[in-house]
């Protein structure tokens, strides 16, 4: 520990599948006290329900056990923290699991697991209170494979100070690790809603591991050692400012612009994020360099949080196979339109004759040619094209069907077709269905060393009263001669996913661009520029504290996540997509803009 006033926390697992290298470098050179793991994405549960289903002793991610496995001996001496949702579907195997490492290690360790956000055996309670999706307002499907409540920290709290020197959770919020930490260290109380509001910022912060500290950055080019990028660590204060850094010596680049991106990274409405235990106020942060590759965060506002967990349950919805085929030539989109096009005709007529159905639907997209992410922005003329086909039936022996029909298309189609990859296999598709439940009825516990402690339900309000945030007081945009530039010469971006809404923030490189940005892309201006692939409505909301607009846009994913056939169903790309609108500019402002990976800002 640094001293005692600061707690320093790193962001060792961002999602199941992040490197488990991250866990060696903050215990080799990061010097830290808590490491939190964030393992679950929203649909994560639904393929360790799956597991589960197979195999009693699995539904969890087993990649914590074997990322800090070989360092339990360090981890036990340092008396560092482990805080994981690796429990997934399984908690207690999870648990089980580590135990047997660190008896295999000579470790012995006192490990907690929260129970209780596995809603599935009470969904006949649920389906009697008629709940409806928060965003569709569709009924609760039939064959749910999961149901889980997003936890809070505090369930987390009471396992550390009953002595616990792991806890392993299922489904929580996954700032609520980072979270937990910070109340526990510095005796945070329920109602400390500006500090939980804090540090919850941390643990959102923290969350994507190396998203934070410049991957992803829209100003790639700038970022040093992909190779050997640091992962994140936050000096924490007990007022609940921090300072965002990375071990010394690794790759990287953490500036304001940086965090800005990961701050808004899915955020709704950053005047009214809504967490287990606080609802969070982002709009009045600020963001301060404060030495290489450090920077300082403060300014979260809290208020009471909701009376309700939010709910995500998934349930299958039939089958999707995809593959891709490349085409080379002149007339590389027609060839390959074509062929996907005549693949489709003919698995339809042997479906047919085999007793099945149609798809449900078809998507095609021709990757290279723009029009996928650009639509009637797209500018490619290309002769090299790789063609994306996907589709989705109730039967995967209709899918099996599909299958067989790609490869003849090599030798019955156009030539320079190429890229064959051998037969695809249908896999399920899980929709997301996320709804509200009262926290008086979510019955939550933690078990020490088979030991079970209620845990007191949550604290709410009565009533969720929205926030307006802090608003924009812009300064006027200079008159005069004005010239087009992309908005990525004013402006940084960074989108992402929500079920099947896209979240797009963009931030302006200075404070003074900010009202070009806000005069210029209106709702309705995004609305157009993503009319290819919104579908709903657009809502932009106001972030003055980092220069800054968080754009949500209605059903823009397909169905998002393991339910959209599109090459990007969880929507990374809209940021780039949203770089390329062109916006005008005093012409005095010039020397001031960014000139671009290849130091041109032509639009």
């Amino acid at each position: 520990m640094a001293n005692e006033n600061t707690l320093r926390i790193g962001g060792a697992s961002a999602f199941w599948g992040d490197s488990n290298k991250g866990v060696e470098q903050l215990i080799r050179r990061g010097d830290v006290d808590v490491l939190v793991f964030d393992y679950l994405a929203e649909l994560t549960l639904s393929i360790m329900a799956s597991a589960k289903s197979r195999n009693a002793e699995m539904g969890y991610a087993t990649d914590f056990v074997k990322a800090v496995g070989p360092h339990l001996q360090t981890l036990k001496q340092r008396k560092t923290l482990l805080l994981s949702n690796a429990g997934g579907m399984n908690p207690q195997a999870c648990a089980q699991a580590l135990r047997v490492a660190a008896d295999a290690a000579g470790v012995p360790l006192r490990v907690a697991v929260i129970e209780g956000d596995d809603l599935l055996p009470h969904r006949a309670e649920v389906s009697a209170a008629g709940v409806r999706e928060a965003f569709s307002n569709a009924p609760l499907p039939e064959g749910l494979t999961s149901m889980n409540a997003y936890l809070g920290a505090f369930p987390i709290v009471q396992a550390l100070r009953q002595g616990a020197e792991v806890v392993i959770t299922g489904r929580c919020a996954d700032s609520a690790l980072a979270l937990a930490a910070l109340i526990h260290r510095f005796d945070w109380k329920p109602e400390d809603y500006d500090r939980l509001a804090a540090g919850s910022l941390v643990g959102h912060i923290l969350e994507c591991t190396t998203q934070t500290t410049g991957g992803l950055f829209t100003d790639w080019w700038k970022v040093p050692g992909w190779e050997d990028m640091g992962y994140p660590i936050a000096e924490c204060q007990a007022d609940g400012s921090f300072v965002l850094c990375k071990p010394a010596g690794t790759g990287g680049l953490i500036t304001p612009l940086v965090v800005s991106e990961q701050m808004l990274y899915e955020v709704t409405d950053p005047a009214n994020y809504l967490l287990p235990d606080v609802t969070c106020d982002f709009t009045s942060v600020t963001l301060e360099q404060a030495g290489d590759n450090r920077v300082r965060v403060q300014g979260a506002r809290g208020r009471a949080p909701t009376p309700t967990y939010k709910v995500s349950g998934t349930w299958l919805d039939g089958y999707r196979l995809s593959t891709t085929l490349t085409f080379v030539g002149h007339d590389a989109v027609a060839m390959g339109r074509r062929a996907m096009d005549a693949i489709v005709t003919r698995a339809r007529r042997v479906m047919a004759e085999a007793g099945h159905g149609d798809f449900k639907r078809v998507n095609i997209e021709v990757l290279g040619s723009e029009q996928p992410s650009f639509g009637a922005h797209a500018k490619a003329d290309a002769r090299e094209v790789v063609v994306r086909l996907a589709v989705h039936h109730d039967n995967a022996k209709a899918l099996e069907i599909v299958a067989s029909e790609i490869a003849p298309m090599g030798i019955a189609g156009a030539p320079g077709t190429t890229g064959f990859s051998g037969r695809q296999k249908p896999t399920p598709i899980f929709r997301l269905f996320s709804f509200l439940w009262p926290k008086s009825r979510v019955p939550v516990s933690f078990v020490i060393d088979k030991e079970r402690s209620e845990v007191a339900p949550a604290s709410s309000a009565d009533a969720f009263v929205p926030a307006d945030g802090t608003r924009f007081s812009h300064a006027a945009v200079p008159a005069g001669e004005t010239v087009t530039v992309p908005l990525s010469a004013i402006a940084v971006a960074r989108s992402g996913d929500k079920g099947d809404r896209a979240h797009l923030a963009i931030i302006a490189r200075a404070p003074r661009f900010a009202a070009a940005i806000g005069a210029q892309l209106t709702e309705s201006a995004m609305r157009s520029w993503f009319e290819h692939l919104a579908k709903g409505r657009v809502h932009r909301y106001e972030v003055p504290g980092i220069h800054a607009y968080n754009y949500v846009l209605d059903e823009a994913l397909g169905g998002g996540g393991a339910a959209s056939l599109r090459n990007d169903p969880l929507g990374k790309t809209f940021s780039q997509i949203a770089l390329t609108h062109p916006v005008q500019i005093p012409k005095a402002w010039l020397p001031e803009v960014d000139p671009g990976f290849q130091g041109t800002i032509a639009a």
